[in-house]
């Protein structure tokens, strides 16, 4: 093993992220589709009792780049489904999981992508209750 281990990167860190107001992340996201980036994954954690952060992450010739959103649950985020189509599975899944909303959604499963329309909790987000919206 030829790698010295004091010169490991440390874990757990993201390198290539910068920090995007909410009302940003559509143009963003539109800049990144322009130039050829590829839409890997969204990351989701609660930070507390009102506010999410939700990490975006990119992909062009095997290098990333992640944009981050702190934002209120109580305020529906923009929805980059409409520039990246395969961002409705995991907004749907932030949804479900979270209890937020995305707005315009290209399809919205109303919160019943994962979970059944029985379902009050909210099973990753220890702060909030779900509220399914009736179809």
């Amino acid at each position: 093993m030829s790698e010295n281990v004091s010169e490991a990167k440390p874990v757990g860190r993201i390198e290539n992220i910068r920090t995007v107001a909410p009302a940003e992340i559509r143009a963003e996201a539109e800049k990144r589709k322009q130039a050829g980036w590829r839409l890997v994954t969204l990351s989701c954690t609660e930070l507390d009792a009102d506010t999410l952060d939700i990490i975006y992450h990119f992909d062009q010739d095997l290098r990333l780049e992640h944009l981050r959103v702190s934002y209120p649950k109580a305020t529906p985020l923009p929805s980059i489904s409409g520039i990246y189509f395969a961002a409705l599975l995991v907004e749907n899944e932030i949804q479900d999981h979270f209890g937020v909303s995305f707005e315009g959604l290209v399809v919205d499963y109303g919160k019943t992508l994962l979970l059944d329309q029985e379902v009050q909790r909210t099973p990753f987000c220890k702060y909030n209750v779900a509220t399914k919206v009736e179809k």
